[in-house]
C-alpha cells in the first residue's frame, strides 16, 4: 500500500532518532488513523525491533516480547520470569547494538498488568538513557495513553522526549489520495473523511456512486460494519453509544435534543457524551466567541466524516440495504447527499482560511470557528483580539451562483456578533461551489474576498 504524507511526523521522528542521546517517543491517536503505518515507514530503513501487543494473557504477551528481542539480535530465547527481567534483557542488548524499539498497542499490556509503566520507567532511567537507541510506545486507546503514559500521575511522566498525537488527514492532505476533480473530491471526503484506511479503499478510477455502493453499502464490504466494530472494540455495551452517534449525525446536536432523540436522561447522557469525546468520536463545540469552559451553548458533532455519513445514511437503512443497496443510494442517499456535503464544505473552507492566513493573504487571526446565537449563525468567524479585527465568512454548497442576497445577509449577521469594540475592523469572505453572479466581485470593496472551487483547488495545490 502506498504511504501518503506524514512528512512532519516522519521529520519529528527522524530528528529524535538522530539526536546524540536516547529518545523516548509516545505516538497515539484513535483507531485507523495510520499510527502503525507511520511507525513501519519510519523503521523501514533502520535497525528496529517492532512488537505488536495483543489482547491475551500476560505470560504470553511477555513471552512474545522476549522472543521478538531475541529474534532481533539473532539470539536464542532466554528464560525470563517477569517484565523487569524482560526489559533488563532488552537494555543489555541495546548496550551493544542501537535499535528503534516500538511497542505497538501498549494499552493491551497495561490491561493485563497495570505496573508496566513502572517497569518501563526503570528501563528508561537505568538503561535506555545510557544508549543511543529510541523507544516508541504506541496506542489507540487515547484515554489510556493520556493517563497511563502522558499523565501527571504516570510513572513515565516527564520521561518522554517527544510525542505525536496523530490526527486524520485534513482535506488538503487527503487531496493527494483523492484523484477526483475538486468538486467530487470534496464529496468523496465527506464520505471517507481523513482516515487513511477509508481513503485508500476507494478506487478513484470509479465514480463516487460506485465507490459508495461497493465499499460502504455492500454487506460484505469492510466499511459496512466498521462503526460497530470500532465501538465494540472500545466498549462492552455499545448500544446507547450507537444511538447517540446516530442522533447527532441526524442533526440533534444539543444535549437536550440528544436526550429527546435517544430517551437517555441528562445525567447518564453526560457520561456517555464524555466517553465518546474521549474516544474522539464526538466533538463538543461552542461559538468561537465563547469560552469552552464556561459556555452553556454547546453543540455536539460526529468527529469523523465517515461515521457521520454511516450513521446518517447506512444505519437507519440497514434492512433496505440488505435487499436493494442501489435503490437506497438512488432514492435516499443521492438526493440528500448535498446537505451532508455542505457541512464538510464548511470544514474545507475553514482549512482554506487557515491556509490563507499562513500565506499572508489574509490578516492573522488567533481563533477561527463557527458562531451562533439564537437563530443567527455564521459558518466561519475569525477573531484577532490584538487588532480588534473580525472575519466573517459563509460557505455555500448550492447549485446556483451566490449573489447580493448572501452579501446583505452576512452584513446583517455581523451586527449580531457581539465581540470587540464598536469601531472594530470587519473583513468578509464568501466560498461558493457554483461561483458568483456576474459583477458581484466588482461591486464589493476590498474588505470582501470571494472563492470558488478553482480557488480552493489552487490553495490545496500550494499555488
Amino acid at each position: 500500500m502506498t504511504f501518503y504524507d506524514r512528512e512532519d511526523e516522519l521529520g519529528a521522528l527522524e530528528t529524535a532518532y538522530k539526536s546524540p542521546d536516547h529518545a523516548f517517543y509516545v505516538v497515539y491517536g484513535r483507531r485507523r488513523v495510520g499510527k502503525t503505518a507511520l511507525l513501519k515507514e519510519f523503521c523501514a530503513d533502520r535497525p528496529h525491533l517492532y512488537y505488536l501487543a495483543a489482547q491475551e494473557a500476560e505470560n504470553r504477551q511477555r513471552e512474545k516480547f522476549v522472543e521478538q528481542i531475541a529474534d532481533s539480535f539473532d539470539e536464542r530465547v532466554p528464560r525470563i520470569d517477569g517484565w523487569d527481567d524482560a526489559f533488563e534483557y532488552l537494555g543489555e542488548k541495546l548496550e551493544t547494538e542501537e535499535r528503534v524499539v516500538v511497542i505497538d498497542e501498549f494499552p493491551y499490556l497495561i490491561e493485563e498488568n497495570e505496573s508496566l509503566p513502572s517497569y518501563i520507567q526503570a528501563f528508561v532511567d537505568e538503561q535506555l538513557q545510557h544508549t543511543d537507541s529510541m523507544l516508541v510506545l504506541c496506542g489507540s486507546s487515547v484515554s489510556v495513553m493520556e493517563s497511563e503514559v502522558l499523565g501527571h500521575e504516570s510513572p513515565l511522566y516527564g520521561r518522554r522526549t517527544g510525542q505525536i498525537d496523530l490526527q486524520p488527514f485534513s482535506f488538503q492532505q487527503a487531496r493527494e489520495v483523492i484523484s477526483y476533480d475538486i468538486g467530487d473530491a470534496i464529496r468523496s471526503y465527506s464520505v471517507t473523511g481523513g482516515t487513511p484506511l477509508y481513503l485508500t479503499l476507494f478506487d478513484y478510477e470509479q465514480s463516487l456512486a460506485e465507490n459508495i455502493q461497493t465499499h460502504v453499502l455492500s454487506p460484505t464490504a469492510v466499511l459496512y460494519n466498521e462503526p460497530e466494530f470500532l465501538l465494540r472494540t472500545e466498549l462492552r455495551n455499545p448500544a446507547r453509544y450507537l444511538s447517540i452517534l446516530e442522533a447527532v449525525a441526524m442533526g440533534h446536536t444539543t444535549p437536550n435534543e440528544i436526550s429527546g432523540a435517544t430517551g437517555i436522561d441528562s445525567g447518564p447522557l453526560s457520561k456517555y457524551l464524555q466517553t465518546l469525546r474521549q474516544l474522539r468520536l464526538l466533538e463538543r463545540t461552542v461559538p468561537v466567541t465563547a469560552s469552552k469552559q464556561k459556555s452553556k451553548r454547546s453543540r455536539y458533532r460526529v468527529a469523523d466524516e465517515f461515521l457521520r455519513f454511516w450513521f446518517r445514511f447506512v444505519e437507519p437503512n440497514r434492512s433496505s440495504i440488505e435487499e436493494a443497496p442501489s435503490l437506497v443510494f438512488d432514492g435516499t442517499i443521492e438526493p440528500d447527499l448535498p446537505r451532508h456535503v455542505a457541512t464538510t464544505f464548511e470544514d474545507v473552507c475553514t482549512e482554506a482560511v487557515w491556509e490563507l492566513i499562513r500565506r499572508g493573504e489574509f490578516d492573522p487571526y488567533s481563533a477561527v470557528g463557527r458562531w451562533w446565537y439564537g437563530e443567527d449563525e455564521v459558518d466561519i468567524v475569525g477573531l484577532a483580539p490584538d487588532d480588534d479585527r473580525l472575519l466573517l465568512a459563509e460557505c455555500k454548497w448550492t447549485s446556483n451562483p451566490v449573489g447580493h442576497g448572501l452579501v446583505d445577509d452576512l452584513r446583517t449577521k455581523a451586527e449580531s456578533v457581539r465581540w470587540g469594540p464598536d469601531d472594530r475592523t470587519e473583513q468578509f469572505a464568501l466560498f461558493s461551489k457554483s461561483g458568483f453572479v456576474d459583477e458581484l466581485a466588482d461591486e464589493l470593496d476590498g474588505t470582501w474576498s470571494l472563492f470558488n472551487l478553482t480557488d480552493l483547488e489552487q490553495l490545496c495545490n500550494g499555488r
